[in-house]
């Protein structure tokens, strides 16, 4: 096929998804606001096309650009990610077949924010030939914004299990816990220093240090940086918390390795999917999460880590706790997981979903009828 996909170019999720389907053979072109430029080395061989306008303005004053745009390319089908800014953009070019693939904060969020979000996402949602959703719990929150049974394609946003694998080396008479995320409030990582810090209270008060001690492993960065580095402070955990900033995609694997348990505390449902506790189960980590939508969905509970209530950091501290006095649960966990990551979310069968969503969405819309 001809695929159009237009999506921020910077996004980890559209160069995975824009180099897979290039390598399934099909003639892919990407286009992008230009202040959402990818390094080019990362899309090598990809048709990319940067529109005039950047920031909100442009999903609204590209579209007579990415119309002609599109007339020159001739796709089979059209893939908008994002409902409200790219899904807008989308919709205004006029272009069909559309597959507009929902994310997180486009559907969970942005329509609550005034009646002119929630007009606007149901405009794009409704101008969709057919919509995609990383998990079911988010299409069920399209179909309660929607209120309509148009066609929703689940489409995981899942791993490569060759990559993300048990790659990593733990430090010998140390508990390593562990996140990769954004410092941003919806991802709740002050609930897992303050977690953290209760497991070294207990710990220390029962005499069960290890030799090398614990420590908490944080990567990325974000606004809520410095409010953390203070928290930490404030705690006496100084000495054990680490924060390492952002990191490439291509570390992570390696990283999350190096972990003995991965901690992800998210507080907003808008985790529609739960990337985060995927890598970590891919790599043989036993996971404790916050119970958001996307996390309740992959995670299965007891089996491949813990699902604890949201902004719950005593329950996060007795999880740790349980995990650290029982290495057997942490090995069983661990290989669990990587079971349920290779049954359920290999990277090359989502790639054949999002493959099947595009065909079937660009078929029908050639049959003259409406999914």
């Amino acid at each position: 096929m001809r695929i159009a996909v237009l999506a921020a170019a910077k996004s980890i999720h559209t160069i995975k998804w824009v180099k897979s389907l290039k390598l399934r053979g099909h003639t892919v072109a990407l286009y992008s606001l230009p202040d959402q430029k990818a390094p080019a080395e990362t899309l090598s061989g990809v048709e990319v096309h940067y529109l005039k306008t950047g920031g909100a303005a442009g999903y609204w004053f590209d579209a007579g650009e990415l119309k002609k745009l599109l007339h020159v390319f001739k796709p089979d089908v059209l893939n908008a990610h994002y409902a409200s800014g790219y899904g807008t953009l989308a919709r205004r070019c006029g272009v069909k077949p559309l597959l507009l693939s929902v994310w997180g904060s486009d559907v969970y969020d942005f329509p609550y924010q005034g009646h002119f979000n929630h007009h606007l996402l149901v405009k794009n949602l409704r101008n969709a030939t057919a919509i995609a959703s990383t998990s079911h719990a988010m299409a069920e929150q399209v179909k309660k914004v929607l209120c309509t049974q148009k066609k929703i394609y689940i489409t995981p946003f899942g791993v490569d299990t060759e990559v993300f694998c048990p790659c990593g080396t733990l430090v010998e008479g140390r508990l390593t816990i562990g996140i990769v995320k954004a410092l941003e409030p919806k991802y709740g990582v002050e609930y897992l220093i303050k977690g953290f810090s209760m497991l070294k209270n207990r710990l220390v008060k029962e005499a069960k240090m290890p030799p090398e001690g614990i420590a908490l492993e944080i990567y990325g960065g974000g606004s809520l940086l410095p409010e953390l580095k203070k928290l930490a402070g404030t705690l006496n955990i100084a000495g054990e918390t680490f924060f390492h900033g952002a990191v490439s995609h291509s570390q992570v694997p390696k990283i999350i390795s190096g972990f003995d348990i991965y901690c992800a505390p998210s507080v907003s449902d808008s985790e529609s999917f739960g990337v985060a506790a995927v890598e970590a189960m891919a790599c043989g980590v036993p996971v404790i999460v916050g119970d958001v939508d996307g996390f309740k969905e992959v995670v299965r509970d007891r089996v491949t880590g813990f699902i604890v209530t949201r902004r719950d950091c005593v329950t996060i501290a007795n999880k740790l706790y349980e995990l650290f006095c029982n290495q057997e649960l942490r090995r069983e966990m661990g290989k669990a997981g990587r079971r349920h990551v290779i049954e359920n979310y290999e990277w090359a069968d989502c790639v054949s979903l999002m493959e099947n969503a595009l065909t079937e969405t660009a078929m029908t819309a050639r049959n003259g009828r409406q999914l």
